[in-house]
This record gives C-alpha cells, structure tokens and sequence, in this order.
C-alpha cells in the first residue's frame, strides 16, 4: 500500500468510525487525510470503494498478522492462541475499524452483505485452525465451523467488554483467561 493510499485508509477509517457510513464524506475523508479531492478521487472513485478497500485491507492485516505471528508454532492450541492474541489486539490497536466493522454487519445494502461475505471468510479461516487442532486430538471433534463462529464471536464480545471496563490490561493475561474459560468450559463444581 503506498504512503498515500495508507494515509487515506487511515482517514476514512477515522471518518467512518465519528460519523458513520451515511455520515461520512469525500470531502471529510480527504481533509482528514490532507489531501486534495482529486488525489482522493485518483486513488478510489467513491465513498462505496473507499468502505470496500478498508474492510478488505483491514482483514487482510488479521490473516497477514496471525500467519506471521503462528508461522514457526506447531502446536494447535498455541496456533488458536495465536489466533485469538491477534485478533483481539488489533481490537484494541484499531478500535475505529471495529466499531465501522460492527456497525455496518446488519442491513441488506451491497456493502453490508459484503463486508458480511468478508467476515464469514476469516471464519472460514479460523475454522481451518480448529479443524487441524481436531484432526491432531488437540480438542473434541464437532461443528468446526460452528466453533469457529463462537470463537470469532466470543473474542468480539470480551474485547468489547475489556474496552468498556478494564483498559490497559495486559493483553497475554486476557488471552490466557479467554483460552482456559473456552478449553475448560464454563461448567463449576455442583455444590450439594
């Protein structure tokens, strides 16, 4: 991505996080971005195209991150680890692109469904971490693609709760408490 194209992203991420998709302008996104409208219109022809490019090159960063980061890990549990490490911390880094991700998933409009289409091929792909740690007896053989949805969803829901309520907290810390609550249920002893 070039510096230009980078410099907008990051603007109309910003844009679109303040004043929502209907609220978001050209002429916002290339103030924010100190750039003239034509650049802007140089690089992408509408507000429809600049939304599609962020949310493609936005997951595209969560798979490039969690393959770099589980490239040399063997260990399927460490690999889940991996997954939920990275994206529960770009949760936090980019906090502006979840919020434009989480209030665009509903409704019928074409980018809707898209951005729809985009999120359920990261679960597709967080399922093929499930699927090895299955084959390897590393977890209970069920639904993978069920399991992958629950643990996209799960991680959204504790990043949201963290946001809210403890900021600042060490990052290894919540990863560990999610994996041990996810792998050893949420089922106590029966008192009598």
């Amino acid at each position: 991505m070039s510096n230009t194209k980078r410099t907008i992203f990051e603007s109309a991420i910003k844009v679109f996080s303040k004043n929502g998709y209907s609220g978001a302008t050209m002429d916002a996104i290339a103030a924010d971005a100190g750039v003239a409208k034509g650049t802007l219109y140089y690089h992408f022809k509408s507000k429809e195209e600049i939304f599609k490019y962020i949310i493609e090159e936005g997951m595209n960063v969560i798979r490039k991150s969690i393959e770099e980061e589980s490239q040399n890990e063997t260990n399927p549990l460490n690999r889940i680890k991996i997954v939920c490490k990275v994206q529960w911390g770009l949760v936090y880094e980019n906090r502006d692109f979840f919020k434009v991700v989480m209030s665009q998933l509903w409704g019928q409009e074409v980018r809707q469904l898209e951005l729809r289409e985009y999120i359920r091929k990261y679960i597709v792909y967080i399922q093929s971490y499930l699927d090895d740690a299955m084959e390897k007896g590393y977890i209970k053989t069920c639904n993978s693609l069920f399991l992958a949805y629950d643990l996209f969803g799960t991680i959204c829901s504790v990043a949201i709760y963290e946001l809210i309520n403890e900021k600042n907290k060490d990052l290894n810390e919540m990863i560990d408490n999610l994996m041990y609550r996810i792998l050893n249920g949420i089922k106590g002893e029966i008192l009598s």
